[in-house]
């Protein structure tokens, strides 16, 4: 009597496997071309026009006009050109800096405490009308600051605040995106069980809040920080049309105004130090960038690996 065995069914066929330090083997990532490629055309769309403000920051005002924009000149002139930037119509520019300086540290900072407050207190504290608070601010995010601009204008002129810092910084203290994402985010960091424990031991509202909820919200609040950080830094519209006096611009109006200046009867071409300036300006943002990230990156992966 003859018996056949059944053909043992078929491995599926398994890519590339990498191994490990402990001698474990696990799958290679596939690599997605179209991926790649995406990535790459975002990536020079996003790098190109940073490398071309370097470049053409090192070139004299002759040399803008009459040379390749993504490569140097014959003359090195970027430290004249920052001198030039720093001193030209009495270091108007440092002035400049000092301002934008201001409005963000009083704005942004204002902005960043009042979402941090909001937002925890919305999420962890239950009151009659708090669907209708959800409500309005989804719409206050909705709207852009730009529709708004004009309205505050109107408004600020009656109440004689325009032309006055307070004209840019009270409008920043508002940031509905930073309130909804404080509030989603506390909803989640922080557990009511937290709470209710350290409500029984005795401990204050604002003990509780400053010792226990503050530390848990860290990513949150560096991320509002940068959010409206940046916001408050590159604002242009609403400082254009509540400012008159130079003295009091931030460096997005005044740097426009040093680029219209060639337009103007008699006005002189200074773009080498418009593209300078330009160049000092995205320097802090990007230090800050590079001095949260850690705390940012660090707080968002905390406890998403279990042991």
């Amino acid at each position: 009597m003859t018996t056949t065995t059944a053909p043992a069914p078929a491995r599926p066929v398994a890519g590339p496997r990498l191994r490990t330090r402990r001698g474990h083997s696990v799958d290679k990532p596939r690599r997605s071309v179209l991926l790649t490629v995406l990535t790459t055309v975002v990536g020079l769309y996003a790098v190109v026009p940073l490398v071309w403000l370097i470049i053409n920051a090192t070139k004299a005002q002759d040399d803008l006009f009459g040379s390749f924009g993504l490569w140097f000149a014959g003359d090195f002139s970027l430290f004249q050109n920052i001198a030039d930037t720093l001193t030209y119509n009495d270091g108007i520019f440092v002035r400049w800096l000092g301002n934008t300086l201001l409005y963000v540290v009083v704005g942004a900072g204002g902005a960043t405490a009042l979402a941090v407050l909001g937002g925890y207190g919305l999420a962890k504290f239950q009151f009659p009308g708090k669907r209708a608070v959800f409500a309005i601010v989804i719409g206050a995010v909705a709207v852009p600051g730009t529709a708004l601009a004009v309205p505050t204008f109107l408004m600020f002129s009656q109440m004689g605040l325009t032309n006055t810092p307070w004209a840019v910084i009270i409008p920043s203290l508002i940031s509905p995106f930073g309130l909804y994402l404080m509030w989603t985010f506390a909803a989640e960091a922080i557990p009511t069980e937290l709470l209710e424990a350290a409500r029984m031991d005795g401990a204050s509202e604002a003990r509780t809040f400053a010792q226990i909820c503050l530390p848990l919200l860290g990513p949150g609040i560096v991320t509002v920080l940068l959010f409206t950080m940046v916001a408050t830094w590159n604002n242009y519209f609403l400082p254009l049309i509540m400012l008159k006096d130079p003295d009091w611009y931030p460096l997005t109006v005044g740097l426009n105004s040093w680029n219209a200046q060639a337009a103007t009867a008699g006005g002189q071409a200074i773009f080498n130090l418009v593209i300078t300036g330009s160049v000092l300006t995205i320097l802090p943002l990007i230090a800050a960038f590079l001095l949260l990230q850690r705390f940012w990156q660090s707080g968002l992966a905390s406890g998403s690996v279990k042991e």
